[in-house]
């Protein structure tokens, strides 16, 4: 959806503008063409050669370039679409309030294109009253907020205020400029391999990493739709999709039941186990005891109790995952 698309991608002096690099990197892997415009502070942690390496243009710092008497103006008239991350405490202020003391801050008044923006500050500053209030403010004028992370901060902290994974950043920026195609309608995704305990510490699992669901839900998401995603995979998901986090397949199976019927479609990507233990272990599973005897039984094939129950006008798309060829079958005269 960003190929060809102008993305100015503003980056402001925090820790966390190093995670921009990679920001960067894959807009320009997905098709974009990326104009980074980097405020002053910016400079103190990354440097301009850096970007300009990896953008599409070299990188932009001053309102007063000789070349280009008003360069915000042609920044943001032309561009498809202008995120910041990350955004301080200050830039997100500045922006709220109408103050354009910079390129970036000016550029981002002068646009009429989607603006996403990435807050990364310490705690106590994205916990601040003001913070929040700027926030709210340009959230109600239509600007997406990619909400920061809990994590490790700078100075050895830890908690909420850390840069959002450039993933989810570069996902916010495919849906403020996708087309809501989708809009309207109730999309439930199934993702990951689940897991059947043994004991407390074993389980039988699978190979599935949930990258395919979690897509599949990133772009529902994007493309206007209501989305709710349930995983069995620890993966970051876009903004505004609805997670409900599972384990097991009897786990997933009552998820998904409990709300099959009000969606318009449903997907089930997820690996779903066939077998499970009848009985585990309540206690770890020693060597000394020798080899367990461990009986199992046939988990509820989902996808087949959705077709049972499946409601008028709701589409149902089901994946099976093999390990031997699939011939198809010649075409009969």
């Amino acid at each position: 959806m960003l190929a060809g698309k102008r993305v100015v991608l503003g980056v402001t002096g925090g820790v966390a503008a190093y995670k921009a690099v990679e920001v960067c990197r894959r807009l320009v892997d997905a098709g974009a063409h990326v104009i980074p415009v980097l405020t002053e502070g910016a400079t103190r942690f990354v440097g301009e050669v850096t970007f300009s390496a990896l953008a599409s243009e070299p990188a932009q710092t001053s309102l007063w370039h000789e070349r280009d008497p008003i360069p915000h103006t042609r920044l943001g008239q032309s561009a498809d679409v202008i995120v910041v991350a990350p955004a301080t405490a200050r830039v997100i202020a500045a922006y709220a309030h109408g103050l354009s003391d910079d390129l970036l801050t000016a550029t981002l008044l002068a646009t009429r294109a989607p603006v996403v923006v990435a807050p990364a500050m310490h705690t106590e500053m994205w916990e601040h009253p003001a913070v929040q209030d700027n926030l709210a403010v340009l959230a109600g004028r239509g600007v997406h907020i990619v909400d920061p992370e809990e994590g490790r901060l700078a100075g050895g902290d830890v908690g909420a205020g850390r840069l959002a994974a450039p993933e989810a950043v570069v996902a916010a920026v495919v849906a403020a400029v996708a087309v809501p195609d989708l809009a309207g309608l109730s999309v439930l995704v199934t993702a990951g391999g689940t897991r059947e305990p043994i004991d407390p510490v074993r389980f039988i699992g699978n190979r599935s990493s949930g990258k395919q669901g979690h897509a599949l839900a990133d772009e529902a998401v994007a493309r206007g739709a209501k989305v709710t995603l349930v995983t069995a995979a620890d993966r970051p998901v876009a903004g505004g999709v609805d997670v409900v986090p599972v384990t097991t397949a009897a786990e997933m199976e009552h998820a998904v039941l409990a709300r099959s019927d009000a969606a318009d479609v449903v997907v089930m990507a997820a690996a779903v186990a066939d077998f499970r233990p009848v009985t585990p272990a309540p206690d770890k599973l020693k060597k000394s005891d020798g080899v367990p005897a461990i009986t199992l039984e046939a988990t509820t094939d989902i996808l087949v109790a959705l077709a049972g129950r499946k409601p008028p006008g709701q589409t149902l798309v089901g994946f099976a995952a093999e390990t031997s060829e699939v011939r198809a079958s010649p075409p009969t005269s």
